[in-house]
């Protein structure tokens, strides 16, 4: 947004990631107390609001978009707000949501159809206040690379069939169904690289021990550039069994061409289609995932056709020009009808 000529400043706590993260990109950032629903966090930001000339303001969660309401709730000539989703977790059926979805907010961005048809469906939303967005990806840089000079650089086994995925360790990423899948790979000569960190770490690890496939997992933890560990792969995993939108690292994964087993949970399917450009399984489950994984590597010619397959699709529909443009929709018209 700032390339295209457009003054954003980004609120965040002093605590998170994305404050130094966007200070060491020249973005600007301010550090305010909004990390819980408490009334310092309205305060703060309804001070810093009335401080500062915001045409629009865009929240991501729970906790900021009800302090943004609020905030704005107290102050005259208040910019509007637009409500972006990414998670397809179910929103509550009350007055106050209601109230914090249709009346504090102008508009509602989800990062899927799927999402968009939820609050439609379920809370009873009005249509033409949400909009489907996913999130866009650089379709230049997230393409196929040389996949034995990535495993030079990253110390992978250049023989292996490695298959990877990049996420959060959060349990409902699944990694715990696709530990079991590899572990039932063992004739298959097959390694499992892990990309990411969060929560869930210990009692992955402990599993990867229980399991005795430690010489076949590799836990690379959270990393600066997830491009390399794409090009090293030969295949990409991704079973979430909850509150997805369109993710980004499974999009990443089929612009670089890889094939791609995943299930259809939240928005996935507008990206992965059965046979087409992925291979999708019913959620939380093991063997299925397994049968899937096998199935690839048993088939050179279906990874290929899957994966470029997967890149073209990707390309014409989860692009970051075109995200831009329609996010550039969204806050023009939310502007103009303040």
């Amino acid at each position: 947004m700032v390339s295209r000529g457009h003054s954003v400043t980004i609120a965040a706590p002093a605590q998170s990631r994305i404050v130094p993260e966007a200070c060491r990109r020249g973005l600007n950032a301010v550090a305010l107390p909004i990390s819980r629903k408490r009334p310092g966090g309205i305060a703060s930001l309804y001070r810093w609001l009335k401080g500062n000339r915001v045409d629009v303001i865009n929240t991501h969660s729970s906790t900021d978009s009800w302090l943004a309401a609020l905030a704005c709730a107290m102050l005259g000539g208040a910019p509007p707000i637009v409500r972006t989703r990414h998670i397809s977790a179910s929103v509550p059926r009350n007055r106050a949501t209601r109230w914090l979805y249709v009346s504090a907010t102008r508009h509602v961005v989800t990062a899927g159809e799927a999402l968009r048809r939820r609050l439609i469906e379920a809370n009873g939303f009005p249509a033409d206040r949400i909009t489907s967005v996913p999130t866009g990806i650089d379709t230049r840089r997230f393409a196929p690379g040389d996949r034995a000079a990535a495993r030079r650089a990253l110390d992978l086994p250049p023989g292996a069939t490695l298959i990877g995925i990049v996420a959060t360790l959060r349990s409902w990423k699944g990694h715990r169904f696709l530990l079991d899948a590899v572990a039932g790979l063992a004739r298959e000569h097959c390694m499992l690289v892990i990309v990411g960190d969060g929560p869930q770490r210990a009692n992955i690890e402990s599993q990867i021990a229980q399991l005795g496939i430690g010489g076949r997992v590799r836990v690379a933890g959270n990393q600066a550039d997830v491009l390399p560990w794409l090009h090293a792969l030969d295949l990409f995993a991704l079973p979430s069994y909850a509150n997805e939108g369109v993710p980004q690292a499974l999009v990443q994964a089929m612009l670089c061409g890889l094939p791609c087993v995943t299930t259809g949970v939240g928005s996935i399917g507008e990206a992965a289609v059965n046979g087409e450009t992925a291979l999708v399984v019913a959620p939380q489950d093991a063997e299925a995932l397994a049968q899937a994984l096998r199935r690839l590597i048993d088939a050179p010619e279906l990874r290929q056709r899957l994966g470029a397959a997967a890149r073209l699709r990707c390309e014409s529909a989860f692009g970051i020009e075109r995200m831009l443009d329609r996010m550039e929709d969204v806050f023009r018209n939310a502007v103009g009808s303040n």
